[in-house]
């Protein structure tokens, strides 16, 4: 890993190279996100990251070397049944002594994700291609994001060429 971080950091001077948690075989990848940290030509990244020992091991193995991104896998996290807020808020203050790494919550998946990142003081969100477009619906209310569905549905039906008929025989839209 370390020798393929730093072929990959040598493409150019903003490139961050992914080092993950454990190798395939489980073992820490503690010596090479050591590595990358004190190249001081690269910057690293540490993804898939899910428990607060792990976001603390970084943070110590990362502490003043080169810019660094933690990811942290709040989507992944929530997956399992747990509530990643309190991972993710937590895993801010773990980060506070390592001024060169910045947290991510990586892995959302729903809008509120980022007003709970936002909330816990976590910087940086990894995005969703339909989060843009929902932003705005926060500020609509339920009664608009209702409507917005009832739609959804009419429109979905009408597509699928399905009709109901009242008993009386005519067409509901």
């Amino acid at each position: 890993m370390e020798d393929q971080a730093r072929a990959i950091a040598g493409w150019a001077e903003n490139v961050f190279v992914k080092i993950p948690v454990t190798n395939t075989r489980g073992e820490s990848s503690a010596p090479a996100w050591c590595a990358a940290s004190a190249m001081t030509e690269s910057n690293s990244t540490s993804p898939a990251l899910l428990t607060l020992d792990q976001v603390r091991t970084v943070a110590e193995s990362m502490a003043g070397g080169a810019a660094a991104f933690v990811s942290v896998f709040a989507g992944r996290i929530a997956d399992t049944g747990r509530d990643p807020v309190p991972v993710m808020a937590a895993a801010v203050s773990a980060l506070g002594a390592a001024s060169n790494a910045e947290l991510i919550w990586a892995s959302p998946r729903e809008l509120l994700n980022i007003f709970q990142a936002d909330a816990v003081g976590c910087p940086i969100i990894n995005g969703h291609p339909r989060h843009p477009e929902e932003a705005g619906l926060h500020r609509e209310g339920s009664f608009g994001i209702l409507a917005r569905t009832v739609e959804m549905f009419y429109t979905d039906a009408v597509a699928s060429g399905f009709t109901v008929s009242s008993p009386e025989g005519r067409s509901q839209r």
